[in-house]
């Protein structure tokens, strides 16, 4: 487990996932047997790796990503530390005989994401790229819904994603300064963009085409040591995509906004027979025969509390942390060819919408988007 003293790396993927898989007692197969996840976390700082696997009662660390690799009894390596070194780790690690998994973008770039590709598809290597957004209560209860019929014709969707990131000087920042920095490959198209793909292709319908819009709003900000430093990568993308069927969606990113909505993000989905908007966890729906008939008439205070009209979809099942219900699906998928889609080709797919609304931006035009070729 390469980056795991990082925020994510070690909240959602080593401590939520890995530890809770073990807490458990593993992660049981359809033959009866359970799989028992055995780390060695890896990483530069020695102090740091030492102190988390100590803190977590982890027996193996290393700072020697060579002698890791060469282990043959470890057969899977993940990655979750910056997007700028993930490529060449990947392909190192799949060169070294492993699978690999690893948080998303899987590259910085399409070209070097698709080096990574055709180096797990030469080499035969079982892959995946996390897809958590999929894995949100809030966002299965709106796909249920798509797939049961109750939008009727898909019109339309609206998301909202982000919050005030602290720009460090007199508060914390509450993300990491490289995500603010071009050359460490921060920047908010890269990194959400890529989310974007995958759910508006699982959960609506495929993208076909982008126009966007970056921004960078805030360009000086403070590290992690109180320096100041040039915050030059973009820190809003407002985006718009058309999808499969004509559907327009449009989605604002942003770690300049303060919230004002049910979540830190929400999508809503608009169409001939209902709508539903989704957050994280909960979603709420209202179909034709609840929607109200409002007036415009701006002499008056609106008489209607446009919230009262729609119903909460039901939490019906015990929602895992999709995170570690990701782990377990690969970890199925590596021990007993359990089903699995979400592939290094995938993660593909999201950097070339994010390299086309890079491209859209600096062009100020819509791009189509092509299919992926490998």
């Amino acid at each position: 487990m390469s980056g795991v003293t990082g925020r994510m790396g070690m909240t959602q993927h080593l401590i939520r996932s890995i530890l809770a898989i073990r807490q458990q007692g593993g992660v049981a197969l359809a033959s009866g047997e359970r799989v028992m996840p055995d780390p060695i976390l890896v990483g530069r700082n020695a102090d740091k790796v030492e102190r988390l696997a100590n803190a977590h009662g982890i027996a193996r660390w290393t700072t020697d990503l060579d002698a890791a690799l060469a282990d043959p009894e470890d057969e899977l390596f993940f990655d979750a530390a910056t997007t700028a070194l993930r490529a060449d780790l990947l392909i190192r690690a799949m060169e070294a005989g492993k699978h690999v998994y690893c948080e998303k973008p899987v590259a910085e770039t399409l070209e070097d994401a698709l080096r990574v590709v055709r180096k797990a598809e030469e080499t035969g290597r079982k892959n995946g790229i996390v897809h958590d957004k999929l894995s949100l209560p809030g966002l299965i209860k709106l796909k249920r819904l798509r797939d049961s019929g109750f939008f009727g014709r898909i019109l339309s969707v609206r998301g909202e994603f982000g919050y005030w990131v602290f720009e460090g000087d007199w508060t914390p920042a509450q993300r990491p300064s490289w995500n603010y920095r071009k050359a460490d490959g921060g920047g908010i198209i890269l990194d959400m963009l890529c989310h974007w793909r995958y759910v508006l292709d699982n959960v609506v319908a495929p993208v076909k085409s982008v126009s966007c819009l970056g921004a960078n709003h805030i360009p000086e900000r403070w590290d992690e040591q109180g320096g100041r430093y040039d915050a030059d990568a973009d820190d809003a993308a407002y985006a718009t995509f058309e999808l499969e069927g004509g559907i327009v969606a449009q989605i604002n990113s942003s770690w300049c906004v303060r919230v004002r909505r049910d979540d830190l993000v929400t999508f809503q989905v608009d169409g001939t027979h209902g709508s539903a908007v989704a957050g994280l966890h909960r979603c709420f729906s209202q179909p034709r025969t609840n929607t109200p008939k409002p007036v415009w008439n701006p002499d008056e205070p609106q008489p209607l509390n446009f919230f009262d009209h729609w119903q909460e979809v039901p939490d019906n099942q015990a929602f895992e942390n999709g995170f570690k219900a990701q782990w377990e699906g690969f970890i199925r998928h590596l021990c007993e060819d359990g089903p699995w889609t979400y592939t290094l080709r995938e993660g593909a797919k999201g950097v070339q919408l994010a390299e086309l609304g890079m491209r859209s931006w600096a062009e100020r035009r819509w791009l189509d988007v092509p299919e992926l070729e490998v």
